[in-house]
């Protein structure tokens, strides 16, 4: 049964399992929405004393909050007392790039092999790069996200399932957004 738990599973079972919970909040007449939780917890923190933006009923958004945690204690859980002993799979093209741009491969890193040791190692936390990636991308992700009505879940998951045009186009832009990362961007963050 461990080895059940542990191993990686195919893809079709977490698409199977996501359509499942999309049908139970549809049902429910909720919305997906992970960044949402942002605004119920400044709400709860009293927020809503200086903008009306966060003048909601927090307790509706309870259910949320709790997948947070779930996803939180999830995450934990499978990285602490489940580990898959197996590097993460990536393809040979994707080393290869990330070599050539002066990344080594996630899966021969210190890191649990998931994250490059030059991006996300402790040591190098604190370096220029770093900090500009993580300040400017943080801000980045923080103000889009409000432009965009939601985040990547949001709209990827709930809103194209509930066919809403918005969200196509915010999806359409997420990934254009993550090509011009991938390929512009951080090259430019990593020669820094």
């Amino acid at each position: 049964m461990y080895d059940l738990i542990a191993g990686p599973w195919h893809w079709a079972v977490s698409g199977f399992l996501i359509a499942q919970v999309m049908f139970a909040l549809l049902y429910a007449g909720k919305s997906f929405g992970v960044s949402a939780n942002l605004r119920t917890m400044c709400t709860i923190a009293g927020a809503e004393k200086y903008s009306d933006f966060f003048r909601i009923d927090w307790r509706e958004q309870r259910w949320n909050l709790l997948f947070i945690a779930g996803a939180v204690i999830g995450g934990f859980i499978a990285y602490h007392l489940v580990p898959n002993p197996e590097p993460v799979q990536i393809s040979e093209a994707t080393i290869t790039h990330l070599r050539s741009i002066g990344i080594e491969s996630p899966a021969a890193t210190s890191t649990g092999g998931f994250v490059p040791d030059s991006l996300f190692a402790p040591e190098n936390f604190l370096t220029l790069r770093n900090l500009i990636a993580l300040v400017l991308g943080g801000f980045l992700i923080g103000f889009g996200t409000r432009w965009a009505g939601g985040c990547t879940s949001g709209h990827a998951i709930s809103g194209l399932s509930n066919l809403q045009l918005p969200s196509l186009i915010a999806v359409i832009g997420f990934f254009i957004g993550g090509l011009l990362m991938s390929w512009v961007l951080l090259p430019i963050i990593v020669q820094l």
